[in-house]
């Protein structure tokens, strides 16, 4: 049986078909019987779904509406052409008057939906008797559009006029129709009483007619005349008042109380301006204000105090997140701890009412920090009443505060919150001890103490005992003097031990061990340990005189903390280091002072220094050739240099590429020994670290795993070639810079390509720890995913490739990243991932369709993705038609009816501009990758 609604439009179609005379002339319908009747039964349907206008405008279209609205003012006794403005409400019977109201309610509510913007749909394919009634319909639609707002203003006043009817009204019910077709003249009688059909009150009138429709009225009026918004405000916060008191449904309407909440959020803000007193009496208008003025402080106080009233709706919350993170990736690098804030206060108003953190939370919060945790404990504290609040929000608080302990690694963060006096209310005894032990389960370095310690100093003291707490100052003691100190009380009471072994962090590198153990002085031994730059002041001053190995010594490891320090502070920021300290690591690396033993890390070290920060002159044309030929690290720093100078000119690095290619190639090749076995078969042994090379593999990714962007770009380019070239490779990985390499190796057999794969593996991780958002890298790692068949991991790469270079797809993704290469690889990550509508859509991507790929994906019946959910992404018309004509091979019919109504849509017609067409076509990609994204991600 057809729905209800379906059939109203079956009834008055047949009655309003139009007759042909005698003469084959076309007449209007005729005022018959049977046309009455179908008419009546159209009304009927109406009464019995209550006159429920949100019902009645879902199915029906404007002109089938029109009509029956019409019918109902005729069955009423309002005279045709009467003007409604002039008309007494009062004066006329309820259900005349109810007929009157329900007609200029729908009259303003579809002006007001007319003015939202509305897709173009085509239900099929053309076909000439379909377009024609379409058209006819467009055109009777707009033209009683046209009237009904040339009427508009009296609609209006028919409505305002509603508000001085201080009684309750009726509308017609199936029983009231029946005794209207029964005997008209009767009912009139019965009408004018108050006790025929559906009871309307008085407030239910004012709720709905008077207050919520005309407020949306004069919403989309204030579009053209700001003053009206105020109007539109007044009318909203009046339906608010009505649903606290009375409900927001009644047996014949319901108010969306959401988007009557989108409404007075959106009038506060466009009538605080004018409003001061409002401004400051409602939080809308107030955050509005903070975010122009940029008065963050006050905002995030706002939100935190919501915490405790949850006056403020959830989407309006992450509305204002949103916003904050869009003026933060604009470059307002001072808003990251804002959106943090803001970020904590929706996660707790989350968790405090039941709902899922959200992801941004987790991921603002992967790197925690003793300010954030003490922001995350203030909200904590100040969202949550102890005294008054219910079991169920104490427990909701507890475990959130549990599952943060559970999720950190670190313990000092761990003891903040577990120590923390809100957790030590919210979480028993036995929950607390539970929560420590699983803790310690998970991680032995966690050490959570539920009972003071005894403190060290309460045992009683003993020879032994003294020794140790000297030790245990010494181990915590980083001032100079006192150690010497401490060591001078340690040596007074034995002479037996080394005090500078007592620690295992003050394990001191082999290389020094004999110059130290050379010192005859037992305490000058002791004081001798690397912890700071202060103390290798203190050990300078003390060894200068009487060693001359050891004082070089420490000038060595003060350099290397100078390094270390820079890199860390000023560094960061890319300022460049002070010329003193360049001179200085120069003046390392050309030291010739002899039997001083000199550290690989240093070494190391001050090679990287000079090429992250492009001393390629130095390298390159000062750097002593002795040293060139007796330093390999210097030797590779050269070579690199080089190669890093004349990057921008393909022709120029070429020839210095070659040479530190073949560096790199003998470092990562094997020396190959034949051996005889008992059988006397001869076999083959390869040493995978032979000394064929200038340095170990090991040694060589150890100083790469330390260079900044550019040179690495350079040392992964170079790996990834060497990678390319083996002559069994079937997926090639691409990567910047990659034609300056030589394309070929004399004796192939003799590299280590399985170490050279690793050797990639391990610098694209590193590269991707600098920056997680370089296109390139990301590609490299996508396809290194690609290569080893992991194919959900090389899509998740190859689409945060491309949202990284496009602000997350709303940009379009730049061609040198997805090349056709790429594309190809992701349609074959989604084929084997039995994604076939993924892969169809994929093969749009290409410069030139893939239609055969396509239409060989669509032919599978067994895909794990959403199939025709993904049709709205099709662009392209003849996969649409293929889709159509499969559907209908297949019977499936809803999905035929999903492809056809994709098709149909005006924008991808082919007689379009092409800028119509490529916008089409860009605006279906953003929405795919972007959902692609949040499959993968």
């Amino acid at each position: 049986d057809p729905p209800p609604v379906q059939l109203i439009v079956q009834f008055l179609e047949q009655a309003s078909k139009p007759s042909v005379n005698e003469q084959n002339q076309v007449q209007p319908p005729p005022d018959n019987k049977r046309n009455r009747i179908l008419k009546l039964l159209a009304l009927k349907v109406a009464a019995h779904l209550k006159w429920d206008l949100d019902v009645l405008e879902k199915s029906l279209s404007v002109p089938v509406l029109n009509m029956l609205l019409n019918e109902l003012l005729c069955i009423s006794k309002v005279p045709p052409g009467t003007k409604h403005v002039d008309v007494d409400l009062s004066s006329l019977p309820p259900t005349t008057a109810m007929a009157i109201l329900l007609y200029n309610r729908w009259a303003i509510r579809t002006i007001v939906q007319s003015s939202f913007p509305v897709k173009q749909v085509k239900p099929g394919p053309p076909q000439l008797n379909v377009m024609n009634q379409m058209q006819q319909e467009k055109e009777l639609t707009e033209n009683i559009l046209k009237v009904l707002k040339e009427q508009a203003a009296d609609s209006i006043l028919v409505l305002e006029g509603a508000l001085k009817l201080n009684k309750d009204l009726y509308v017609h019910t199936i029983r009231t129709l029946d005794l209207l077709a029964v005997e008209p003249g009767m009912v009139n009688g019965e009408t004018e009483s108050s006790t025929a059909g559906l009871k309307i009150s008085a407030e239910e009138i004012q709720c709905q007619v008077v207050c919520y429709d005309l407020g949306a009225i004069y919403f989309q009026q204030g579009s053209t005349n700001a003053a009206v918004h105020e109007k539109a405000k007044e009318k909203f916060f009046k339906t608010k008042e009505l649903i606290a008191k009375n409900g927001s449904s009644s047996p014949h309407f319901t108010i969306d109380e959401e988007r009557l909440a989108g409404y007075c959020q959106a009038c506060e803000v466009l009538t605080s301006s004018s409003d001061d007193a409002s401004q400051q009496a409602t939080p809308y208008s107030q955050i509005h204000s903070y975010m122009k003025s940029g008065n963050y402080k006050d905002l995030v106080k706002i939100f935190l105090e919501d915490n405790l009233t949850l006056s403020l709706p959830e989407q309006f919350r992450q509305s204002v997140l949103r916003e904050l993170f869009q003026k933060a990736q604009q470059g307002n690098d001072a808003l990251d701890e804002v959106c943090f804030k803001v970020c904590v206060c929706n996660t707790v108003c989350d968790v405090l009412q039941g709902r899922t953190i959200d992801i941004q939370f987790c991921q603002l919060f992967l790197k925690p920090s003793k300010e954030k945790i003490d922001f995350l404990l203030e909200v904590c504290s100040g969202s949550i009443n102890l005294e008054n609040a219910s079991e169920a929000l104490k427990r909701k608080m507890a475990a959130f505060l549990k599952n943060l302990c559970l999720g950190m690694e670190d313990p000092q963060f761990v003891f903040m919150i577990s120590s923390h006096e809100l957790f030590i209310k919210l979480l028993k005894d036995d929950e607390r001890k539970l929560l420590i032990d699983q803790m310690r389960k998970r991680s032995p370095r966690i050490n959570l103490c539920t009972k003071p310690v005894t403190s060290f100093y309460d045992i009683p003291a003993s020879a032994s005992v003294n020794i140790g707490q000297l030790e245990h100052q010494l181990i915590l003691s980083v001032d100079p003097w006192r150690i010497r100190q401490i060591l001078i009380e340690l040596h007074g009471m034995t002479s037996e031990r080394q005090f500078w072994t007592i620690s295992n962090k003050w394990e001191v590198p082999n290389v020094y061990g004999s110059v130290i153990l050379g010192i005859k002085d037992s305490l000058t031994r002791d004081l001798d340990f690397v912890h700071a730059k202060q103390l290798f002041a203190a050990c300078l001053e003390l060894v200068t005189e009487f060693s001359p190995k050891l004082r070089q010594v420490m000038l060595n490891e003060m350099l290397l903390l100078d390094i270390y320090t820079h890199e860390a502070g000023a560094g960061v920021s890319g300022e460049r280091p002070p010329s003193d300290l360049i001179s200085r690591v120069r003046g390392y690396l050309e030291m010739r002072v002899p039997d001083i033993p000199l550290r690989q890390v240093i070494a190391e070290e001050c090679v990287a220094f000079l090429l992250n920060w492009c001393e390629n002159e130095y390298l390159t044309m000062q750097v002593p050739l002795p040293l060139v030929q007796t330093n390999p690290y210097v030797k590779l720093g050269q070579l690199l240099a080089a190669t890093c100078k004349e990057l921008p000119g393909p022709k120029e690095s070429r020839r210095t590429a070659k040479d530190l290619w073949e560096v790199v190639v003998q470092i990562c090749s094997v020396s190959n020994q034949h051996k005889r076995g008992n059988d006397g078969r001869v076999s083959l042994i390869k040493h995978r670290e032979s000394t064929l090379g200038i340095m170990y593999r090991y040694v060589l990714l150890k100083l790469f795993l330390k260079m900044e962007p550019l040179v690495l770009t350079t040392i992964l380019s170079l790996f990834v070639k060497l990678h390319n070239v083996r002559e069994d490779i079937v997926n090639d990985i691409a990567a910047e810079h990659i034609s300056i390499w030589p394309s070929s190796i004399p004796n192939l057999q003799s590299v280590d390509f399985e170490a050279v794969a690793v050797t990639v593996k391990e610098l694209v991780s590193y590269a991707l720890t600098i920056n997680a958002n370089n296109h390139f890298w990301l590609i490299i790692q996508a396809d290194i995913y690609f290569a080893t068949n992991q194919y959900s991991a090389a899509l998740h790469y190859y689409l945060q490739a491309g949202a990284v270079c496009s602000d997350f797809f709303n940009k379009m993704v730049p061609p040198d990243v997805y090349t056709d290469q790429v594309i190809k690889r992701m349609i074959k990550c989604c084929s084997l991932l039995n994604c076939h509508t993924q892969v169809a859509i994929l093969c749009q991507f290409l410069r030139e369709v893939d239609y055969k790929t396509a239409f060989k994906a669509l032919q599978e019946q067994n895909s794990h993705d959403a199939m025709d959910s993904y049709y709205e992404y099709i662009w392209d018309v003849t996969i649409l038609e293929y889709l159509t004509y499969l559907h209908h091979k297949r019977g499936e019919t809803d999905k035929r009816q999903i492809a056809i109504k994709a098709i149909g849509q005006t924008e991808l017609n082919a007689s379009n501009p092409e800028e119509v067409l490529q916008l089409a076509a860009q605006r279906r990609k953003k929405k795919f990758l972007q959902a692609m994204a949040k499959l993968y991600f």
